[in-house]
């Protein structure tokens, strides 16, 4: 099996990195939402690199997470603490949020921000501002992701951001690209021509199913792409959360029955962002997972933000060879 964790301030030392390698670590995600590659390229040449020529891991894989269609909110100057039942305004004179959300959205429709953290309600809106009405509450911080629920919003397939970071893919390594929120076979066309415009024929597409635009294109997403990645963060905000588990079950067997791998990532440990022991939910998730088939597993937050990421990989490579063990 394969597992990753993602880059962040906790991991990027040179000691850090090296205990990743040691508690099993095989790849690195780097997510491209929130930064560019070549912004990241001090960190992977001086600390990811060397740490796998040291673990003996040079095939160790490097993932660049694109931003693609994925909608998130615009720079705020800092961190804004939304109460519910308040009003608040997206777009022109509030908020600034995507175009495409200002166009798509309607009074009624729900908007999900920071994987569902957040929850506003469209009053009235325009083609320039959404009137809101806070329905979930918290601290609302820049480049947190929006979804519009139960509306598919247009984007293109890939952004000028994503361009630029694939022309330094190749120089700085990368195995695998994940393209976010998949919605069918012509987004991994679109990717894959671009790929090999590129020379990079041999970089592998992780498909990442995160919205029912993806859920109901399946099929073919599973016969294009060389991987799919069951990305729960943003599919749990797509439906009501109890529905979740039997969804992320369904895209396994589905997996498993066309011989593609799959990849399974959102809150494996998330717990550990602030403790250094799991909860017992989430060690049986993770064991569940791969007895399900998963061929490999991502860690996020637990070590781009949380205080203990070589023991969250730890206790993820544990937990799996236990699964794997048990299964044989």
């Amino acid at each position: 099996m394969d597992f990753y964790a993602t880059l962040g301030d906790p991991c990027a030392k040179r000691d850090v990195m090296d205990n990743l390698f040691q508690a099993g670590m095989t790849g690195l995600r780097v997510n491209l939402s929130h930064t560019s590659l070549v912004k990241c390229a001090p960190l992977l040449e001086k600390v990811y690199w060397p740490a796998a020529r040291r673990a003996g891991r040079p095939d160790a894989h490097l993932i660049l997470d694109l931003e693609g269609p994925e909608l998130r909110v615009g720079e705020l100057p800092r961190p804004i603490s939304l109460r519910e039942g308040e009003e608040l305004l997206l777009g022109e004179g509030g908020i600034p949020v995507p175009q495409a959300i200002l166009h798509a959205a309607k009074p009624g429709r729900q908007i999900s921000i920071d994987d569902g953290a957040l929850l506003l309600e469209v009053k009235r809106a325009s083609r320039s501002v959404l009137l809101c009405r806070v329905e979930r509450g918290g601290p609302l911080r820049s480049k947190k992701s929006l979804s519009l629920l139960g509306a598919d919003v247009d984007t293109p397939t890939l952004t000028p951001s994503d361009l630029d970071n694939l022309s330094h893919a190749g120089r700085y390594g990368a195995t695998h690209i994940l393209q976010p929120f998949v919605r069918g076979r012509e987004d991994i066309a679109v990717l894959r021509r671009t790929l090999d415009g590129l020379g990079l024929e041999r970089v592998r597409i992780m498909a990442k199913i995160e919205n029912h635009q993806g859920v109901s294109h399946l099929e073919e997403i599973i016969q294009e792409a060389d991987l799919l990645c069951i990305a729960r963060g943003d599919l749990g905000n797509s439906m009501p959360l109890w529905k979740l588990p039997g969804l992320q079950k369904d895209i396994a067997r589905r997996c498993r029955e066309a011989g593609k791998p799959f990849c399974l990532v959102t809150q494996l440990l998330w717990s550990m962002e602030q403790r250094p022991v799991p909860t017992r939910a989430e060690v049986c998730d993770i064991y569940n997972g791969v007895l399900d088939g998963a061929s490999s597993l991502m860690l996020t937050g637990e070590t781009a933000l949380g205080r203990w990421p070589a023991q969250a990989m730890g206790y993820l490579v544990k937990t799996a060879q236990e699964a794997v063990q048990d299964a044989q």
